[in-house]
């Protein structure tokens, strides 16, 4: 007899877990984890796990594969998630954000860029938005240069916060960031 896919590798939205407990949220993230699927949902919001280690799932092509799919068609991922909140940005014509929070260690910095290089890649291209993306891009190593640390956890702890904006202009073309 076959078991079901999700006793193996876990729910992929905790919204569609049977029980509502500590305990389920964390086995349900440990199945997850031990085989490598680090995203997982709960409705809209996206849980990330650092497994400390390089994913082969940060690709041109997966971020093709996520280019304006619906949220929960594919399985969950950062691109899904920034690839939601552009899209939502265009239908609603409204201001969205993305809040990445947790402690040190976590990948924050490594969510943040993975954000970046997916608006990079999935944007319309000119010139001039070539040159914002490319000084956006190669803001992370300059930052990194001088508030980055090593740590306990990590080797390349960040050890400062930081705000990005990135806004639109009315054609919804990326034209500046700060």
């Amino acid at each position: 007899m076959k078991l079901p896919t999700s006793l193996l590798v876990g729910i992929q939205d905790f919204v569609l877990l049977d029980e509502t407990s500590e305990a389920a949220f964390l086995n349900n993230l440990k199945k997850r984890f031990s085989k490598d699927l680090i995203y997982t949902y709960i409705g809209t919001l996206l849980v990330s796990v650092n497994p400390f280690k390089e994913l082969d799932i940060y690709n041109k092509k997966q971020m093709d594969l996520y280019m304006g799919v619906n949220f929960f068609e594919l399985p969950p991922h950062i691109y899904a998630l920034a690839d939601n909140a552009y899209h939502t940005m265009l239908s609603e014509f409204n201001n969205h954000f993305i809040l990445i929070s947790g402690e040190s260690g976590a990948g924050k910095t490594e969510a943040s860029k993975k954000i970046l290089q997916y608006y990079a890649v999935s944007c319309p291209s000119t010139a001039l938005l070539n040159t914002v993306r490319d000084k956006m891009l190669m803001s992370n190593p300059v930052l990194e240069a001088f508030g980055n640390a090593k740590t306990l956890k990590n080797d390349n702890s960040s050890r400062f916060g930081k705000y990005m904006d990135i806004q639109f202009d009315s054609e919804v073309r990326r034209v500046q960031f700060c």
